[in-house]
Protein backbone atom coordinates (compact mmCIF):
# COMPACT_ATOMS: atom_id res chain seq x y z
CA UNK A 1 0.00 0.00 0.00
CA UNK A 2 1.01 3.61 -0.60
CA UNK A 3 0.30 4.37 3.05
CA UNK A 4 0.85 1.72 5.70
CA UNK A 5 -0.08 1.87 9.36
CA UNK A 6 2.23 0.19 11.88
CA UNK A 7 0.86 -0.40 15.38
CA UNK A 8 3.64 0.01 17.94
CA UNK A 9 1.80 -0.25 21.25
CA UNK A 10 -1.64 -0.12 22.85
CA UNK A 11 -1.97 1.77 26.13
CA UNK A 12 -3.00 -0.60 28.93
CA UNK A 13 -4.84 2.21 30.75
CA UNK A 14 -6.98 3.39 27.86
CA UNK A 15 -6.58 1.32 24.70
CA UNK A 16 -5.08 4.32 22.88
CA UNK A 17 -2.76 3.46 20.00
CA UNK A 18 0.86 4.42 19.42
CA UNK A 19 1.78 3.94 15.80
CA UNK A 20 3.68 4.96 12.71
CA UNK A 21 2.08 5.94 9.42
CA UNK A 22 4.42 5.29 6.53
CA UNK A 23 3.87 7.58 3.51
CA UNK A 24 5.79 8.41 0.31
CA UNK A 25 7.13 11.58 1.96
CA UNK A 26 8.03 10.24 5.38
CA UNK A 27 6.84 8.57 8.55
CA UNK A 28 4.24 10.15 10.84
CA UNK A 29 4.32 9.24 14.53
CA UNK A 30 0.75 8.82 15.75
CA UNK A 31 -1.45 10.02 17.36
CA UNK A 32 -0.63 13.20 15.43
CA UNK A 33 -2.05 16.68 15.01
CA UNK A 34 -1.92 18.09 11.47
CA UNK A 35 -1.64 21.88 11.08
CA UNK A 36 -4.03 23.20 8.44
CA UNK A 37 -2.57 24.95 5.41
CA UNK A 38 -5.83 25.78 3.67
CA UNK A 39 -4.34 27.71 0.74
CA UNK A 40 -1.15 25.61 0.53
CA UNK A 41 0.29 27.57 3.45
CA UNK A 42 -0.17 27.42 7.22
CA UNK A 43 -1.13 31.01 7.91
CA UNK A 44 1.90 33.22 8.75
CA UNK A 45 4.27 30.22 9.04
CA UNK A 46 7.00 29.16 6.62
CA UNK A 47 7.68 25.48 5.88
CA UNK A 48 11.05 25.85 7.59
CA UNK A 49 9.38 27.15 10.77
CA UNK A 50 6.91 24.28 10.74
CA UNK A 51 9.83 21.87 10.55
CA UNK A 52 11.49 23.62 13.49
CA UNK A 53 8.44 22.81 15.62
CA UNK A 54 8.45 19.29 14.10
CA UNK A 55 5.14 19.36 12.25
CA UNK A 56 5.12 15.95 10.60
CA UNK A 57 2.32 16.54 8.09
CA UNK A 58 0.14 19.43 6.94
CA UNK A 59 -3.35 19.54 5.45
CA UNK A 60 -4.41 21.56 2.42
CA UNK A 61 -7.87 22.19 1.06
CA UNK A 62 -9.18 20.93 -2.26
CA UNK A 63 -12.05 23.42 -2.51
CA UNK A 64 -9.87 26.48 -1.98
CA UNK A 65 -7.06 25.31 -4.25
CA UNK A 66 -9.61 24.42 -6.95
CA UNK A 67 -10.84 28.04 -6.84
CA UNK A 68 -7.33 29.53 -6.77
CA UNK A 69 -4.78 29.09 -8.18
CA UNK A 70 -6.44 26.06 -9.81
CA UNK A 71 -5.31 22.45 -9.63
CA UNK A 72 -3.83 22.50 -13.12
CA UNK A 73 -1.38 25.23 -12.11
CA UNK A 74 -0.36 23.18 -9.07
CA UNK A 75 0.09 20.14 -11.32
CA UNK A 76 2.29 22.18 -13.69
CA UNK A 77 4.37 23.28 -10.69
CA UNK A 78 5.09 19.62 -9.90
CA UNK A 79 2.38 19.10 -7.28
CA UNK A 80 1.76 20.62 -3.86
CA UNK A 81 5.06 19.47 -2.36
CA UNK A 82 7.09 21.46 -4.88
CA UNK A 83 4.59 24.29 -5.13
CA UNK A 84 4.72 25.05 -1.40
CA UNK A 85 8.29 23.81 -0.77
CA UNK A 86 7.21 21.14 1.72
CA UNK A 87 8.95 17.75 1.50
CA UNK A 88 7.04 16.03 4.32
CA UNK A 89 3.61 14.35 4.00
CA UNK A 90 0.52 16.28 2.90
CA UNK A 91 -3.16 15.40 3.24
CA UNK A 92 -5.85 17.06 1.16
CA UNK A 93 -9.50 17.00 2.17
CA UNK A 94 -12.17 16.37 -0.46
CA UNK A 95 -13.67 19.86 -0.52
CA UNK A 96 -17.00 18.48 0.63
CA UNK A 97 -17.14 20.32 3.94
CA UNK A 98 -16.37 23.68 2.32
CA UNK A 99 -18.94 23.15 -0.43
CA UNK A 100 -21.59 22.62 2.22
CA UNK A 101 -20.43 25.31 4.65
CA UNK A 102 -19.14 28.14 2.42
CA UNK A 103 -20.79 27.87 -0.97
CA UNK A 104 -23.95 29.81 -1.76
CA UNK A 105 -27.06 28.33 -3.32
CA UNK A 106 -25.67 24.82 -3.45
CA UNK A 107 -27.74 22.12 -5.14
CA UNK A 108 -27.06 18.51 -4.21
CA UNK A 109 -27.82 15.74 -6.67
CA UNK A 110 -26.69 12.16 -7.07
CA UNK A 111 -24.16 13.38 -9.61
CA UNK A 112 -22.51 15.89 -7.27
CA UNK A 113 -22.91 19.44 -5.95
CA UNK A 114 -23.57 22.57 -7.95
CA UNK A 115 -22.62 25.72 -6.06
CA UNK A 116 -21.46 29.29 -6.36
CA UNK A 117 -17.94 30.32 -5.43
CA UNK A 118 -17.73 32.25 -2.17
CA UNK A 119 -15.10 34.43 -3.88
CA UNK A 120 -16.90 35.75 -6.95
CA UNK A 121 -20.22 33.94 -7.30
CA UNK A 122 -19.16 31.83 -10.29
CA UNK A 123 -21.29 28.74 -10.78
CA UNK A 124 -19.19 25.60 -10.25
CA UNK A 125 -19.70 21.87 -9.91
CA UNK A 126 -17.83 19.20 -7.97
CA UNK A 127 -18.61 15.52 -8.32
CA UNK A 128 -16.79 12.62 -6.63
CA UNK A 129 -14.82 12.17 -9.83
CA UNK A 130 -13.94 15.87 -10.01
CA UNK A 131 -12.80 15.93 -6.36
CA UNK A 132 -10.47 13.00 -7.01
CA UNK A 133 -9.23 14.55 -10.27
CA UNK A 134 -8.33 17.74 -8.38
CA UNK A 135 -6.60 15.81 -5.59
CA UNK A 136 -4.72 13.63 -8.07
CA UNK A 137 -3.39 16.85 -9.62
CA UNK A 138 -2.47 18.31 -6.23
CA UNK A 139 -0.45 15.17 -5.46
CA UNK A 140 -0.91 14.85 -1.69
CA UNK A 141 0.16 11.61 0.01
CA UNK A 142 -3.33 11.12 1.47
CA UNK A 143 -6.52 12.21 -0.28
CA UNK A 144 -10.13 12.02 0.88
CA UNK A 145 -13.29 10.67 -0.71
CA UNK A 146 -15.92 13.28 -1.57
CA UNK A 147 -18.64 13.20 1.07
CA UNK A 148 -21.68 15.09 2.28
CA UNK A 149 -21.35 16.55 5.76
CA UNK A 150 -24.82 17.00 7.28
CA UNK A 151 -25.37 19.87 9.73
CA UNK A 152 -26.19 19.51 13.40
CA UNK A 153 -28.95 19.07 14.26
CA UNK A 154 -30.48 17.20 11.30
CA UNK A 155 -33.43 14.86 11.10
CA UNK A 156 -32.81 11.15 10.78
CA UNK A 157 -34.24 10.69 7.28
CA UNK A 158 -32.07 13.46 5.85
CA UNK A 159 -28.96 12.03 7.53
CA UNK A 160 -29.79 8.53 6.29
CA UNK A 161 -30.07 9.71 2.68
CA UNK A 162 -26.91 11.78 3.07
CA UNK A 163 -24.96 8.84 4.52
CA UNK A 164 -26.08 6.49 1.75
CA UNK A 165 -25.09 9.06 -0.88
CA UNK A 166 -21.68 9.44 0.80
CA UNK A 167 -21.15 5.67 0.50
CA UNK A 168 -22.09 5.68 -3.18
CA UNK A 169 -19.80 8.65 -3.77
CA UNK A 170 -16.96 6.83 -1.97
CA UNK A 171 -17.24 3.95 -4.43
CA UNK A 172 -17.16 6.39 -7.34
CA UNK A 173 -14.08 8.07 -5.86
CA UNK A 174 -12.37 4.71 -5.60
CA UNK A 175 -13.06 3.95 -9.26
CA UNK A 176 -11.91 7.43 -10.35
CA UNK A 177 -8.64 7.35 -8.38
CA UNK A 178 -5.86 7.39 -10.98
CA UNK A 179 -2.77 7.46 -8.75
CA UNK A 180 -3.24 4.56 -6.33
CA UNK A 181 0.47 3.79 -6.44
CA UNK A 182 1.30 7.30 -5.18
CA UNK A 183 -1.69 8.50 -3.12
CA UNK A 184 -3.82 6.78 -0.48
CA UNK A 185 -7.56 7.44 -0.72
CA UNK A 186 -9.39 7.42 2.65
CA UNK A 187 -13.11 6.78 3.05
CA UNK A 188 -15.13 9.05 5.38
CA UNK A 189 -17.65 7.65 7.85
CA UNK A 190 -20.74 9.83 8.14
CA UNK A 191 -24.11 9.26 9.82
CA UNK A 192 -24.64 12.35 11.95
CA UNK A 193 -25.49 11.65 15.58
CA UNK A 194 -27.33 8.41 14.82
CA UNK A 195 -25.45 5.37 16.09
CA UNK A 196 -27.01 2.84 13.73
CA UNK A 197 -26.27 5.04 10.69
CA UNK A 198 -22.65 5.46 11.79
CA UNK A 199 -22.31 1.68 12.14
CA UNK A 200 -23.93 1.02 8.78
CA UNK A 201 -21.65 3.54 7.08
CA UNK A 202 -18.55 2.05 8.73
CA UNK A 203 -19.56 -1.45 7.63
CA UNK A 204 -20.17 -0.42 4.02
CA UNK A 205 -16.96 1.59 3.74
CA UNK A 206 -14.71 -1.03 5.36
CA UNK A 207 -16.00 -3.56 2.85
CA UNK A 208 -14.42 -1.37 0.15
CA UNK A 209 -11.00 -1.83 1.81
CA UNK A 210 -9.74 1.75 1.81
CA UNK A 211 -6.17 2.21 3.12
CA UNK A 212 -7.48 4.49 5.88
CA UNK A 213 -10.71 5.82 7.35
CA UNK A 214 -11.80 9.26 8.50
CA UNK A 215 -14.68 10.08 10.81
CA UNK A 216 -16.46 13.15 9.50
CA UNK A 217 -19.50 15.15 10.53
CA UNK A 218 -18.38 15.63 14.14
CA UNK A 219 -17.32 18.85 15.87
CA UNK A 220 -20.08 20.61 13.92
CA UNK A 221 -21.81 22.15 16.94
CA UNK A 222 -22.89 19.07 18.87
CA UNK A 223 -22.07 18.74 22.60
CA UNK A 224 -18.68 17.11 23.13
CA UNK A 225 -20.10 14.16 25.10
CA UNK A 226 -22.18 13.32 22.03
CA UNK A 227 -19.09 13.49 19.81
CA UNK A 228 -17.25 11.13 22.16
CA UNK A 229 -20.25 8.79 22.17
CA UNK A 230 -20.18 8.64 18.36
CA UNK A 231 -16.44 7.86 18.47
CA UNK A 232 -16.97 5.06 20.97
CA UNK A 233 -19.62 3.59 18.70
CA UNK A 234 -17.71 3.98 15.44
CA UNK A 235 -14.01 3.35 16.14
CA UNK A 236 -14.32 -0.33 17.20
CA UNK A 237 -15.80 -1.07 13.76
CA UNK A 238 -12.83 0.34 11.85
CA UNK A 239 -9.90 -1.94 10.93
CA UNK A 240 -7.13 -2.29 13.51
CA UNK A 241 -4.46 -2.22 10.81
CA UNK A 242 -5.59 1.04 9.15
CA UNK A 243 -5.19 4.66 10.31
CA UNK A 244 -8.17 6.48 11.84
CA UNK A 245 -8.59 10.21 11.26
CA UNK A 246 -10.99 12.46 13.18
CA UNK A 247 -11.67 15.44 10.94
CA UNK A 248 -11.82 19.05 12.13
CA UNK A 249 -10.95 18.48 15.78
CA UNK A 250 -8.12 20.37 17.52
CA UNK A 251 -8.96 21.58 21.02
CA UNK A 252 -6.59 20.10 23.62
CA UNK A 253 -9.35 18.24 25.46
CA UNK A 254 -10.70 16.69 22.26
CA UNK A 255 -7.21 15.62 21.15
CA UNK A 256 -6.76 13.79 24.43
CA UNK A 257 -10.23 12.25 24.45
CA UNK A 258 -9.96 11.30 20.78
CA UNK A 259 -6.59 9.62 21.34
CA UNK A 260 -8.03 7.67 24.28
CA UNK A 261 -10.76 6.43 21.95
CA UNK A 262 -8.31 5.14 19.36
CA UNK A 263 -7.92 8.05 16.92
CA UNK A 264 -4.57 8.38 15.13
CA UNK A 265 -4.86 11.68 13.22
CA UNK A 266 -6.46 15.06 13.89
CA UNK A 267 -6.64 18.44 12.13
CA UNK A 268 -8.19 21.80 12.90
CA UNK A 269 -7.88 25.50 12.08
CA UNK A 270 -8.40 26.32 15.78
CA UNK A 271 -4.77 27.10 16.76
CA UNK A 272 -4.19 29.48 13.84
CA UNK A 273 -7.67 31.04 13.95
CA UNK A 274 -7.64 31.98 17.64
CA UNK A 275 -4.02 33.15 17.31
CA UNK A 276 -5.19 35.83 14.88
CA UNK A 277 -7.53 37.10 17.60
CA UNK A 278 -4.75 37.28 20.19
CA UNK A 279 -5.75 34.10 22.02
CA UNK A 280 -3.23 31.43 22.96
CA UNK A 281 -3.33 28.03 24.65
CA UNK A 282 -1.19 27.59 27.73
CA UNK A 283 -0.61 24.79 30.22
CA UNK A 284 -3.10 26.50 32.57
CA UNK A 285 -5.79 27.31 29.98
CA UNK A 286 -6.51 29.88 27.31
CA UNK A 287 -5.02 33.36 27.59
CA UNK A 288 -6.20 36.42 25.66
CA UNK A 289 -2.92 38.30 25.36
CA UNK A 290 -4.50 41.37 23.78
CA UNK A 291 -6.26 42.14 27.08
CA UNK A 292 -5.14 45.28 28.90
CA UNK A 293 -3.92 43.41 31.99
CA UNK A 294 -0.95 42.11 30.00
CA UNK A 295 0.33 45.56 28.95
CA UNK A 296 3.08 45.41 31.61
CA UNK A 297 3.46 41.63 31.83
CA UNK A 298 7.03 40.90 30.78
CA UNK A 299 6.83 37.15 31.24
CA UNK A 300 6.37 34.59 28.44
CA UNK A 301 2.98 33.46 27.19
CA UNK A 302 3.52 30.16 29.05
CA UNK A 303 6.46 29.74 31.47
CA UNK A 304 6.33 25.97 30.86
CA UNK A 305 6.56 26.25 27.07
CA UNK A 306 9.79 25.88 25.13
CA UNK A 307 8.63 27.33 21.81
CA UNK A 308 10.46 30.11 19.94
CA UNK A 309 7.87 32.67 21.05
CA UNK A 310 8.05 31.85 24.74
CA UNK A 311 11.84 31.70 24.72
CA UNK A 312 12.21 35.16 23.21
CA UNK A 313 9.20 37.44 23.68
CA UNK A 314 6.98 38.73 26.47
CA UNK A 315 3.24 38.99 26.79
CA UNK A 316 3.59 42.78 26.88
CA UNK A 317 5.50 42.87 23.58
CA UNK A 318 3.12 40.48 21.83
CA UNK A 319 0.13 42.48 23.08
CA UNK A 320 1.72 45.66 21.73
CA UNK A 321 2.23 44.07 18.31
CA UNK A 322 -1.32 42.80 18.10
CA UNK A 323 -2.84 46.09 19.26
CA UNK A 324 -0.69 47.87 16.66
CA UNK A 325 -1.87 45.44 13.92
CA UNK A 326 1.67 44.24 13.34
CA UNK A 327 1.76 40.89 11.53
CA UNK A 328 4.69 39.70 13.63
CA UNK A 329 2.42 39.54 16.66
CA UNK A 330 0.09 37.08 14.91
CA UNK A 331 3.09 35.08 13.73
CA UNK A 332 4.24 34.74 17.34
CA UNK A 333 0.86 33.66 18.70
CA UNK A 334 0.42 31.23 15.80
CA UNK A 335 3.87 29.74 16.36
CA UNK A 336 3.07 29.23 20.03
CA UNK A 337 -0.35 27.63 19.48
CA UNK A 338 0.90 25.19 16.86
CA UNK A 339 3.88 24.25 19.00
CA UNK A 340 1.59 23.81 22.00
CA UNK A 341 -0.59 21.24 20.22
CA UNK A 342 2.34 19.45 18.57
CA UNK A 343 4.06 19.24 21.95
CA UNK A 344 0.83 17.99 23.53
CA UNK A 345 0.71 15.15 21.02
CA UNK A 346 4.35 14.29 21.74
CA UNK A 347 3.40 13.99 25.40
CA UNK A 348 0.36 11.89 24.47
CA UNK A 349 2.56 9.47 22.53
CA UNK A 350 4.98 9.24 25.46
CA UNK A 351 2.11 8.59 27.88
CA UNK A 352 0.78 5.80 25.66
CA UNK A 353 4.24 4.24 25.55
CA UNK A 354 4.36 4.35 29.36
CA UNK A 355 0.77 3.07 29.83
CA UNK A 356 -0.38 6.22 31.66
CA UNK A 357 -2.49 8.19 29.20
CA UNK A 358 -5.52 8.42 31.51
CA UNK A 359 -3.32 9.76 34.31
CA UNK A 360 -1.76 12.25 31.91
CA UNK A 361 -5.19 13.40 30.74
CA UNK A 362 -6.40 13.94 34.30
CA UNK A 363 -3.26 15.88 35.22
CA UNK A 364 -3.52 18.01 32.07
CA UNK A 365 -7.21 18.75 32.65
CA UNK A 366 -6.57 19.73 36.27
CA UNK A 367 -3.97 22.30 35.20
CA UNK A 368 -5.93 23.47 32.17
CA UNK A 369 -9.01 24.15 34.28
CA UNK A 370 -11.15 21.26 33.00
CA UNK A 371 -12.73 18.38 34.89
CA UNK A 372 -12.45 14.74 33.91
CA UNK A 373 -15.20 15.25 31.30
CA UNK A 374 -13.28 18.04 29.58
CA UNK A 375 -15.51 20.87 30.87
Amino acid sequence: MTVKYELIKTCKQTGARLGRLHTPHGVIETPAFMPVGTQATVKTMSPEELKQMDAQIVLSNTYHLFLRPGHEIVREAGGLHRFMNWDRPILTDSGGFQVFSLAENRKISEEGVEFRSHLNGDKLFISPEKSVEIQNALGADIIMAFDECPPYPADREYVRQSMERTVRWAERCRKAHAREDEQALFGIVQGGMYADLRLECAKLLTSMDFPGYAIGGLSVGEPKPLMYEMLEITVPHLPQDKPRYLMGVGSPDALLEGSIRGIDMFDCVLPTRIARNGTVMTSTGRLVVRNAKYARDFGPLDPDCGCYTCRNYSRAYIRHLIKADETFGIRLTTWHNLYFLLELMRKVRKAILEDRLRDFRDEFFARYGLDERGF
